[in-house]
């Protein structure tokens, strides 16, 4: 279970929760200009967009969970079990695998109008990565500083959405998330007014009573509202970056109250958030919730090898005495 989020404010910020009950051993990942990107239906990335996430490194190939180019353009990747369907190869069209999608995009595109086109033909292709590593079923949502979109591969053909939220969870499917919202409709950050009937005298008794009525649990729903209303409501006169790591930690997983049926128990691994001005990105994870950060534009972007950093999974403390 994840949950992304798109935010502008005074910066145009991305990133994500990502849930699981396991590591697969992250780190932040840069990926230079000339690092070859290995695509298996068409030909190597030898030169493209550099690229800064979170990814697993097999057999020096990063496989991004979520990550921004150097123009500012971003994506992530999020579970969709029983939805997410993947083809066949097709002839006359980009054949990309799931675990591609995101390098393939931001290594090529510049912008999220030049994403949608490229997405448009593409062919999601129903490959697994290695015996070990079978293809995970993903839908995924896009971003620059202009907005962003869901791109979801169903039975039907591949949707792409406009994303008017800036939010993606897990299942169900984005059209069905947009339509629950109308659930809530009613919610507000302010003080609720009386509309119960006529002739009775009520009023609230406590602050934040205008929210009453918003899901609190872990479900991929539940998480969609509740970032929805965190994000679109939030108002912050300082950093913007503290801002989306307090965003994020609303719906973040907390040990042992997700347990899985054979006992293993999901939590928020890491929470991330890009810069898509400044090209910086910013991580904390569930061991240590210091905010670290690194900016992609300090690196030799003209590289041919990954640089890679440790996302750290002990707490440090600052003593003041």
């Amino acid at each position: 279970m994840c949950t992304a989020v798109f935010l502008k404010g005074k910066s145009a910020l991305f990133g994500r929760n990502l849930d699981l009950e396991y590591h697969f051993d992250e780190k932040i990942a840069v990926v230079p200009r000339n690092f070859p990107l290995l695509l298996r239906k068409l030909p190597v990335q030898k030169r493209h967009f550099s690229i800064i996430g979170t990814a697993h490194i097999e057999d020096e190939h990063p496989l991004f969970y979520d990550a921004m180019n150097e123009h500012g353009l971003c994506a992530a990747a999020l579970n969709f079990p029983e939805n997410a369907v993947y083809l066949p190869e097709k002839e006359g069209v980009p054949n990309v695998a799931p675990f591609e999608i995101i390098p393939f995009v931001l290594g090529s595109c510049s912008n999220l109008a030049e994403a949608r086109k490229t997405l448009e033909h593409a062919n999601i292709l129903s490959t697994d990565f290695s015996k070990n590593l079978p293809a995970t079923p993903l839908h995924w949502i896009f971003a620059d500083k202009t907005g962003s979109i869901t791109v979801e591969p169903m039975k039907n053909g591949l949707k792409i959405h406009d994303n008017p939220v800036g939010v993606l969870t897990n299942n169900p499917p984005f059209g069905f998330q947009m339509q629950n919202l109308e659930n809530y409709l009613n919610l507000t950050a302010c003080e609720p007014q009386n509309r119960f009937g006529r002739g009775i005298k009520l009023s609230p008794y406590s602050r934040g009573m205008g929210a009453m009525g918003l899901p609190g649990d872990f479900s991929s729903m539940s998480r969609f509202v509740r970032t929805a209303f965190a994000k679109i409501n939030s108002v912050y006169e300082g950093d913007d970056v503290t801002q989306f790591f307090h965003i994020l930690g609303y719906s973040e997983q907390i040990s042992g109250c997700v347990r899985l049926p054979d006992c293993r128990l999901e939590k928020t691994v890491y929470s991330s958030c890009a810069d898509l001005e400044k090209g910086i990105y910013y991580w904390r994870t569930y061991e240590n919730s210091r905010i670290r950060a690194v900016d992609m534009m300090r690196e030799d972007l003209e590289g041919e090898r990954l640089v890679l950093y440790p996302m750290f999974s002990e707490q440090d403390f600052e003593f003041l005495n």
